[in-house]
């Protein structure tokens, strides 16, 4: 098939891409620079430039394209110096993104992945209080309300993601990795509270699954593992080769984890069991946290 992968050129969206690259597909990835980063494989790919806030992708640009996997996101990162925080989450989040949807269906896309965020289904308590937790749930709705026989449109929302994309540097990783080798001056603890955990690997297959064999606008929570935040973090340290370091859950925000990243609130726990039976019918791995916590010390190590 050939697939366009809206935010390729991001951890997520690049992942999926490369992904479904080995799997034969003729992959084309989109992002709002000049490129992929040059050090990544992505580079082989197809590239497409474009903003879809900015309505850059038009029926004509996306015509051709068998499946689309749309994995951009606008989060606090994402807004333009000046913009209120809550009316750029609704431009993007609740207008411009169904507005690509209408136009993937128009440009005859038959089938078409929207990448969203877990909280809305998992944590549905948390919608009241938190304005981009709202604007995620608006955007796997109105992605889905674009659907009509022909044009098949899925959500499949992904908890916090651990994981690599290689030759990709990560805002994220790479100080996990220097603070679990003792290179940043952080006492080894982790804030109380803990959620679900899924590996790049796991998502992109996934993905894949919810492509061929996802029921039509249906919204699936993915996920793989329950931790603490201390059982998560011990994972790099044990795999820095520093296991006899123990990560201690304390009552403390952490620089490189903040409070901001945790909206159920430090001490809390987000937890779940991901559908047996849809889980079988996307067919992707449970248990690869380690494994891609170890990918991520031999990356960035």
């Amino acid at each position: 098939m050939k697939v366009l992968v809206v935010g390729g050129t991001g951890a997520l969206g690049g992942h999926a891409a490369l992904h479904l690259a080995a799997k034969g597909h003729d992959v084309t990835i989109t992002g709002r620079g000049e490129g992929a980063h040059p050090d990544t494989p992505l580079t082989r790919l197809g590239y497409l430039r474009g903003d879809y806030v900015a309505g850059d992708f038009t029926p004509e640009r996306l015509r051709g394209f068998d499946w689309v996997v749309f994995a951009a996101g606008n989060d606090p990162r994402h807004v333009p110096p000046g913009e209120d925080f809550g009316a750029w989450l609704h431009r993007a989040n609740h207008v411009a993104l169904p507005a690509f949807f209408a136009a993937a269906r128009e440009a005859g896309v038959s089938r078409a992945i929207q990448l969203g965020s877990f909280y809305a289904q998992a944590a549905p308590e948390l919608l009241e209080g938190n304005v981009y937790i709202r604007s995620r749930l608006a955007a796997c709705e109105g992605a889905r309300a674009e659907g009509r026989p022909g044009f098949d449109v899925i959500s499949v929302n992904a908890p916090f993601m651990v994981g690599t994309v290689p030759g990709l540097p990560s805002a994220i990783f790479e100080p996990y990795t220097q603070w679990a080798k003792g290179l940043i001056p952080i006492p080894a603890y982790a804030p109380t509270g803990g959620t679900n955990f899924m590996s790049f690997r796991s998502l992109s297959e996934a993905i894949e699954g919810a492509l061929l064999r996802g029921e039509p606008g249906k919204a699936y929570l993915v996920g793989d593992e329950n931790l603490s935040f201390a059982q998560y973090f011990q994972l790099f340290f044990d795999a820095a080769g520093r296991s006899d370091v123990r990560v201690e859950p304390l009552d403390q925000e952490l620089p490189l984890l903040p409070d901001v990243a945790i909206p159920q609130g430090r001490g809390n726990f987000i937890s779940y069991e991901p559908d047996a039976d849809e889980t079988a019918l996307l067919g992707y791995h449970r248990r690869d946290v380690a494994n891609a916590v170890r990918e991520i010390i031999a990356q960035f190590g």
